[in-house]
């Protein structure tokens, strides 16, 4: 086997034959993995004949790259054995080579000690400290052929591949594993920083999100200054109370929310987050401006009419703002905040809260003025959860049966939804506690509008089948997003 002069004419024909927007697959990448394999070889001690052919598939892993990126790995088999017979290799000898080549293709697999060896020497570089000057011209590559389009989307993968990437030899276990580790860590934080920081928001994102946030803001002005303020009703929460204070003593309702709800800003910019503080405060901000500037003309003297349009508006403007990142009504910080120092949950502090704002309202307004307020508080509620959930809620729905093949079938084909499969196993019946069966446990989302489908799909495969759903407050991505007919 004469080594020395394959090398130099496969050197020769990388530099002259790769294309040059090839930034990590180049001729100094082959050259680095073929010093990797010899210093691993070395170190593990791999000799004679052994360590010819590991530096040759070292040379030869990448020259595919010589005609194609894709399957370059038996590209490169076909340039081993088209070459290596005219530098006195045997046909058993390259056969050797090609297998460990193909040991190097994504996710690795190697059989034996050679093929570990040359793995470890292709990847050597995610354990060096200039890994991500390295890095850089393998994005800059992936990104020219389509597979990556962002930095983002780089990192998360080369996370990904980190996170379950191993060392085969010990060598490459004991002095690159710890690199390796700082080097994903380092990309962690990296990625951690960009999601967190706002500067990371895209301009359109951060002008939708201000434009919902002002079309909230209006339409719940609307709502007090057109039906609730001019009729003297009340709505729950800081809004509510906000409400009561004003009708009690005749002060500015816009400078009374932003006063009631100042200090629970400042409470959640400590508990729930800056970006979300800083939102909220300018949506109370413009919610006292408009009170301002909007006059008090009822839009109706009807109380059935006020209660419930009255909620329904004030629902659609808070909801429009929670979808933006804020909110308009601090008490659900307030509840976060007395959770921590009660016994009590959430929804019992808030109920209570309400509870003692319709009191008040009974006592001093009458108790009709307040069942009308509370018709509104419950107009409200309602529609923000509409708004913020949409009006085709999505509902996770979870399927153990002894014929999931089928179900699955169905699923997918007859209601066109992706499907997740869990292995478990089911039985453990009262009395027959010891026996048990693997199935599939499936899992799939759906509209609640696609409910009664679904089971009904379910119930003609298996009328035994486990079916039972929960709603999701936020589903994207995958095909949840599609129309269907029903």
């Amino acid at each position: 086997m004469q080594f020395e002069k394959a090398y130099s004419f496969m050197i020769r024909k990388l530099e002259t034959g790769l294309p040059s927007y090839l930034s990590y697959h180049n001729t100094d990448h082959t050259k680095n993995v073929v010093k990797a394999a010899e210093y691993l070889a070395t170190a593990e001690n791999i000799s004679g004949e052994d360590l010819t052919l590991l530096k040759t598939a070292a040379l030869f892993h990448d020259s595919g790259f010589l005609h194609d990126h894709q399957d370059h790995e038996e590209i490169s088999c076909q340039e081993a054995q088209k070459h290596l017979p005219d530098f006195g290799y045997s046909e058993g000898q390259i056969g050797v080579v090609c297998k460990m080549i193909q040991a190097t293709k994504l996710p690795q697999l190697p059989e034996n000690h050679l093929t570990q060896i040359l793995c470890d020497a292709d990847l050597y570089y995610i354990g060096k400290v200039q890994y991500t000057e390295i890095a850089e011209g393998l994005f800059a590559e992936l990104k020219r052929f389509g597979v990556v389009k962002t930095k983002m989307e780089w990192e998360l993968k080369q996370i990904e591949f980190l996170s379950v990437h191993k060392f085969f030899t010990r060598t490459a276990q004991n002095e690159r594993e710890v690199q390796k580790q700082a080097n994903l860590q380092k990309l962690r934080k990296s990625v951690s920083n960009t999601l967190t920081s706002p500067h990371g928001e895209k301009p359109i994102d951060l002008l939708k999100d201000a434009m919902q946030m002002v079309v909230g803001v209006i339409i719940a002005g609307y709502a007090l200054k057109g039906f609730l303020v001019p009729n003297h009703f009340f709505d729950g929460g800081i809004t509510g109370l906000s409400l009561l204070v004003h009708e009690l003593y005749h002060f500015n309702l816009g400078v009374v929310i932003i006063l009631l709800n100042l200090p629970l800003i400042i409470i959640s910019f400590f508990t729930v987050g800056h970006r979300f503080a800083y939102r909220t405060f300018m949506s109370v901000a413009l919610l006292g401006i408009c009170l301002l500037l909007l006059p008090d003309v009822a839009l109706t003297s009807d109380k059935l009419l006020i209660s419930i349009f009255g909620g329904v508006f004030l629902g659609i403007g808070i909801g429009l703002i929670m979808r933006a990142g804020a909110a308009l009504d601090g008490i659900e910080v307030l509840a976060l905040y007395t959770l921590k120092r009660t016994s009590f949950t959430i929804t019992e502090i808030i109920l209570g809260i309400n509870v003692m704002i319709f009191g008040i309202a009974a006592f001093k307004f009458g108790v009709e003025s307040a069942l009308y307020s509370i018709l509104t508080y419950f107009a409200a509620t309602r529609c923000i959860d509409y708004v913020v959930e949409g009006i085709q809620a999505f509902t996770g729905v979870t399927i153990i049966s002894g014929k999931s093949e089928v179900i699955k079938y169905q699923l997918v084909n007859k209601l066109g939804r992706g499907i997740t499969v869990y292995k478990g196993e089911r039985g453990f019946l009262p009395g027959k506690f010891e026996i048990s069966t693997e199935c599939d446990i499936i899992f799939t989302v759906i509209t609640r509008l696609e409910l009664r489908k679904l089971k009904n799909l379910v119930y003609e495969v298996d009328p035994n089948a486990f079916v039972f759903a929960n709603t999701i407050k936020e589903a994207s991505g995958g095909i949840v997003k599609q129309r269907h007919h029903h």
